[in-house]
């Protein structure tokens, strides 16, 4: 049986190797510290020049080692779709609330009630304006349609 490419350890992929040898459901990291496909490759190509010519690779254990690299890579898309689709989401979200009136807690932690001036999408975080003061879209308790003045 074959060694994983999480094993490999030659010359010219002990420096690859190391990102290999994190725990598989760390996928909270930055997409550049992920393995890409090209070191893979490379990992794959140096387990073949070193392997034991008398025990020779099984190549299906590549084939499930390609798959589970898919995957991953599929997997770290979807993230990605999703969180910009839920900072869209705020976005609309925060618009909709322009106009109407909102209680919301304070820094202090206080109930504020108030009419939505403007909202803006910062960093993926929704914020609304109120006068001066800016509320995260999270501290919003309720909604209500804003007092019409005589």
């Amino acid at each position: 049986m074959t060694t994983p490419i999480s094993g490999v350890v030659s010359p010219t992929a002990a420096s690859s190797a190391s990102s290999v040898t994190g725990s598989p459901s760390s996928s909270t990291k930055k997409t550049d510290d992920l393995l890409d496909p090209k070191a893979f490759l490379q990992l794959l190509v140096a387990q073949l020049q070193y392997q034991d010519p008398s025990n020779p690779a099984d190549t299906s254990t590549f084939l499930s080692q390609t798959a589970t690299l898919s995957q991953v890579q599929t997997m770290n898309g979807m993230s990605d779709t999703l969180a910009a689709l839920t900072s869209t989401q705020q976005g609309q979200a925060a618009t909709s609330l322009i106009g109407k009136q909102i209680t919301y807690l304070d820094l202090a932690g206080n109930q504020q009630t108030g009419v939505v001036d403007t909202a803006t999408l910062e960093n993926g975080t929704a914020t609304l304006k109120i006068g001066n003061a800016s509320i995260s879209l999270a501290k919003v308790i309720s909604v209500t349609s804003a007092p019409t003045t005589p």
